[in-house]
């Protein structure tokens, strides 16, 4: 005669191994897909009406190449970069700094694209829905980076095409194309944030007041050494400055830097600056499309 030996329990609760809530985390990743399905579904959407608006996709990816050419040949010859040099040698410097403002300046499309379907009453739409509330900015942010990594290549060969060259490294090189659309993905969130303020498109126009003087105060043409003191200061310390001084590092490029702490750690806070505006504009951005009245 055989017998069937059966387990002793644990001699208390404590025990007991804890019983697993395989609910919540099924919950959870149901929830982390539908985010990411509805983050695509904007994305899809956003990306099908920029292509089917021919005109608006030669002024966004055709105003970098002007901008390119024109400080490239039109002011390149007068200018000179930090330490001498002939013109050429300016373009070097200017390269990587063109780059770094054609990325900076795109946060007023996005803010423009936002107010415009704030306006229309698509992001009413959108919040009716039972949709992920951080989809329509996610969504938007995804579709900036895409849009801005074709106006990068845009831009790298029409550089190319004028002699630009990178000498750094492939990996420096890519590392400064990292940077750039860092910066980029930072400043998208300001952009939203903005658009879902702003009351009209015409109103998202005035945006270029704002972006200009940012671009202009910083080392995108010359080196803040060049300027008045306390006008070189606010120029170091732009944002902006350090994804240009660090891209003409990583480039290879004359740089122009000084001896401020600011200048010597430029790829430090080229990913430190937009981390930050990052952790401010984005919560910030989802917060208020949230609030928004239906």
């Amino acid at each position: 005669m055989t017998t069937t030996a059966t387990p002793a329990a644990p001699a208390t609760p404590a025990d007991r191994p804890a019983p697993v809530d395989l609910t919540v985390t099924d919950d959870r990743h149901s929830r982390l897909y539908w985010a990411a399905a509805d983050t695509w579904n904007v994305v899809r959407r956003s990306l099908t009406h920029f292509t089917r608006r021919p005109s608006f996709i030669l002024w966004q990816l055709g105003f970098p190449i002007v901008s390119v050419l024109l400080y490239g040949y039109v002011f390149g010859g007068a200018m000179k970069p930090p330490g001498g040099g002939g013109s050429a040698d300016y373009r070097d410097f200017l390269m990587p700094g063109m780059f770094v403002m054609t990325m900076a300046m795109g946060f007023m499309n996005t803010a423009t694209g936002v107010v415009t379907d704030t306006t229309k009453g698509v992001v009413d739409r959108f919040r009716s829905m039972p949709m992920a509330p951080s989809a329509f900015v996610n969504g938007r942010g995804v579709t900036d980076v895409i849009i801005a990594a074709a106006e990068l290549t845009i831009l790298l060969l029409t550089a190319l095409a004028m002699g630009w060259r990178s000498d750094g490294g492939l990996l420096a090189f890519l590392g400064a194309v990292g940077l750039l659309l860092w910066l980029r993905f930072a400043l998208i969130w300001i952009g939203v944030w903005l658009g879902l303020l702003m009351p009209s498109p015409e109103a998202a126009g005035g945006l270029y007041g704002v972006a200009f003087p940012l671009t202009m105060v910083s080392s995108v043409f010359v080196a803040p050494s060049t300027m008045p003191d306390w006008l070189g200061a606010v120029a170091a310390w732009n944002p902006i400055s350090s994804t240009a001084s660090a891209t003409r590092e990583l480039f290879g490029n004359p740089v122009g830097a000084d001896a401020t702490w600011i200048s010597q750690n430029a790829q430090l806070m080229a990913f430190v600056w937009p981390l930050v505006i990052t952790a401010v504009f984005l919560p910030l951005a989802v917060r208020r499309f949230q609030r928004l009245s239906r």
